[in-house]
């Protein structure tokens, strides 16, 4: 199962596509916008991700009951409304910040929330679309993103198994099949109890696609253990200064943090390898100190082979150990002193 994003293989047998999310870390700042996005280049990311809405295309200015943030998230005490005023990404700078990644060689892409969005970003040709975790619902939306042909990454945080087979599936019904799922909590910061990593492989083979993690634990190892399971892709939320606030910033990770992720995924990537059974150059000479058959007493000629003059033991230059019971009792061929490797050359054929 593979995608191809921005001119990047993203799936089987390839690197794991790392994804920085930018959300509204940039504090509304231009020029802070730019200086994250150089340093999640730095930080060895390989794409960079926008979120492409105004607090009037993705709710609306109301504070009845209904669009107050009140159970427990760190944006509580908030309308929608107020909450996406200050974290929206300004539509005027993305199309300088797409041309800033690009020529950094970053692939430079975004989460649209309405069909507005979507226009919008066709007309800066984004190679790819990400639908948010509470957007695989708006099941309209996502065939409107699918009719455009590009590679769906799709967010499960508040999803179903149904609700991702049907996010799947309109996907399918615009004739694109180019989709890949993220394992994702929707709880910020998520606990640790509530990832089930187990979830990713499981998705994989249900739903045949390429599958990886969205992830908003505090700190690294969720996103470095999710690809012993078998995650594609990570995308982490991404800030030069926690310390600067914002409304990701505590899950956020600064850019020392986010290339330590990096290095400890590729090498993980590396540990896990493939499927092999064959010894290497290195471990067949590891293999030199394994059991073998010594002797470790004298034997004279026509001796008797036993258990007090012949042992398994460290190094591995003598027979195999399987062959003990075969050779008690046996007779050797010829005088042989204690050290030396036992084989089959030394005892007698004629017992």
């Amino acid at each position: 199962m593979k995608i191809n994003i921005g001119g990047k293989e993203v799936g089987n047998n390839q690197p794991v596509f790392i994804i920085a999310e930018l959300s509204g870390n940039h504090l509304q700042k231009f020029d802070l916008a730019v200086k994250t996005i150089k340093a999640i280049k730095e930080a060895g990311a390989d794409a960079v991700k926008l979120q492409t809405y105004t607090p009037g295309t993705i709710t609306i200015n109301c504070d009845n009951e209904y669009f107050q943030i009140k159970h427990e998230t760190i944006w509580s005490e908030k309308t929608l409304y107020q909450l996406y005023k200050k974290a929206y990404t300004p539509w005027e700078w993305q199309p300088k910040l797409k041309k800033i990644a690009e020529e950094l060689g970053l692939i430079f892409f975004s989460s649209p929330f309405d069909k507005t969005a979507v226009d919008f970003l066709e007309q800066i040709s984004i190679p790819a679309y990400k639908v948010a975790s509470p957007e695989i619902l708006d099941i309209l939306l996502i065939e409107y993103m699918a009719s455009k042909g590009k590679p769906i990454i799709i967010s499960t945080g508040i999803a179903t198994f149904s609700d991702i087979k049907e996010a799947i599936n309109a996907c399918k019904k615009m004739g694109n099949d180019r989709v890949a799922l993220l394992k994702c909590t929707s709880v910020y910061p998520t606990p640790l109890e509530e990832v089930n990593l187990k979830t990713i492989p499981d998705m994989a083979e249900k739903f045949e696609t390429v599958v990886g993690l969205s992830d908003h634990t505090l700190g690294i190892f969720v996103p470095i253990a999710s690809v012993a399971l078998g995650a594609k892709i990570i995308e982490k939320h991404f800030i030069l200064d926690r310390s600067l606030g914002g409304p990701d910033a505590v899950f956020s990770l600064e850019p020392d943090e986010f290339k330590t992720m990096i290095k400890a995924v590729r090498e993980a990537e590396k540990a896990l390898g493939e499927v092999s059974y064959e010894l290497t150059a290195k471990m067949k000479k590891s293999r030199e100190f394994s059991r073998s058959l010594f002797v470790v007493k004298d034997i004279k000629t026509g001796g008797t082979i036993t258990e007090e003059n012949v042992r398994s033991i460290r190094p591995g230059h003598g027979l195999h150990p399987k062959f003990f019971k075969d050779i008690l009792g046996k007779r050797v061929v010829c005088n042989i002193k204690k050290g030396t490797p036992l084989r089959w050359g030394l005892i007698s054929k004629q017992d």
